[in-house]
């Protein structure tokens, strides 16, 4: 638990180990850029249990600016313990870099590797939670249906982090809610792509990755393996981000 500051950010100590990143070319909904299929060694790392809330995100607002100015009261939808959102990719970077300054850690976003690898806990499932979604474990558009999967409510707005089931590693709210930003800038497909766990970095885009799906997602947009791209100075309702943080 990091007490930086006031600040009650839970981390979760995620084991080194080796996955398959992407989806099956079998698998219902994916699509080509979530491919080829290839394996990456994750180092051990920590990972923010649960989104980063927007009472979480005032109290860093209100430490020194290192780059840039974070407005305090960002969100879309308000909520101590809402997760943040309506920040950009450059705003998540500016919070890790005041958080890091005021603990003497390292915390960043996590890379699409960690973070794809941190949300699977193991499993090859669509879902971390297995073969289908249902709104009563996480929070999308219920109107749509993944699989066997049945329709549900659409809350049509974020909810509280933690109200659903954890994945196995202790992680919530890895399938919708919000969408998060990771570190890696946008490639439209794993060629190349690094294969020790680190971000892939482009300079010569401005589209960084998202992750996970949100509140107004289709099912099939909140596996697992789904991809998702925006400007880095891009703000929605349905982005937010968790942390990441290196073993020392």
């Amino acid at each position: 638990v990091e007490t930086a500051c006031g600040l009650n950010v839970e981390m979760v100590a995620i084991p080194a180990g080796q996955f398959l990143m992407g989806s099956p070319e079998d698998e219902e909904g994916r699509v080509s850029y979530e491919s080829p299929q290839h394996g990456v060694s994750v180092p051990a790392f920590y990972m923010g249990k649960f989104a980063v809330t927007q009472a979480q995100w005032r109290v860093v607002a209100q430490l020194p600016q290192i780059s840039r100015s974070l407005n305090a009261d960002p969100s879309g939808f308000k909520g101590d313990n809402r997760p943040v959102e309506r920040v950009s990719w450059d705003q998540a970077q500016e919070f890790c870099a005041r958080l890091s300054r005021a603990s003497g850690k390292n915390y960043r976003l996590p890379s699409e590797a960690e973070w794809e690898y941190a949300c699977r806990a193991g499993t090859t499932t669509p879902f971390a939670l297995g073969d289908t979604l249902s709104p009563e474990i996480a929070n999308y558009d219920g109107n749509y249906t993944y699989g066997n999967g049945k329709k549900g409510v659409y809350r049509e707005k974020t909810v509280d982090v933690g109200s659903f089931p954890p994945n196995a590693w202790g992680l919530y709210d890895m399938h919708g809610n919000v969408y998060e930003w990771c570190e890696d800038s946008w490639h439209d497909n794993y060629n190349g792509a690094p294969t020790d766990g680190t971000a892939w970095i482009d300079n010569s885009t401005e589209y960084k990755l998202l992750r996970g799906g949100s509140w107004d997602s289709n099912p099939k947009n909140c596996r697992s393996a789904n991809r998702g791209n925006r400007t880095r100075d891009g703000q929605n309702v349905n982005i937010g981000f968790r942390l990441s943080l290196p073993r020392t």
